[in-house]
């Protein structure tokens, strides 16, 4: 499953970048989100409820940043288990890049799942995986205190809107 945005923040790059790392923040901004910490150097905790319609899973993981570059790029990596329904992992291309009124934030991802969660069809976690994301993004815009407009999906020519 692909899934992705592009929002432009009306912030300074190193705002985004320091909302990006504040644990408490993001915390906030995941629906269903019950604990996420920093337990080591690129590496958090975390443990997360999922409303899949009749089932909420708790998932517990970990998100690991690889290839920082700081206040512009990274590339995060999750993994989580919820329990008898199996696997959960993704990863996703994040990247910061000024822009007229503030920065341009691109998020591409990818990710799967195995087990019972692969029962509930692809497409309906792909819709909701994209639905949770473009939520977490006006969230995270709100907790900074700033307002954010939707651009499209990586790879749109820059202006375009959805």
């Amino acid at each position: 499953m692909e899934f992705g945005g592009r929002y432009r923040l009306e912030a300074p790059r190193d705002a985004v970048w320091a909302a990006l790392n504040d644990a408490e923040i993001l915390c906030a901004c995941i629906p269903g989100c019950k604990r996420l910490v920093w337990a080591g150097p690129g590496r958090l905790e975390l443990e997360i409820e999922v409303n899949l319609g009749l089932m909420k899973p708790v998932f517990k993981g970990e998100l690991e940043l690889h290839d920082v570059d700081p206040a512009r790029t990274y590339t995060l990596l999750g993994r989580g288990k919820g329990g008898m329904l199996g696997l959960a992992q993704a990863s996703a291309d994040i990247a910061l890049m000024d822009a007229p009124g503030g920065t341009e934030l691109s998020f591409a991802a990818t990710g799967g799942a195995s087990g019972q969660i692969m029962k509930l069809g692809k497409a309906m976690i792909g819709d909701r995986a994209q639905r949770i994301i473009d939520g977490f993004f006006e969230r995270f815009a709100k907790a900074m205190g700033v307002a954010i407009v939707p651009l499209g999906v990586p790879g749109d020519t820059p202006g375009e809107g959805r």
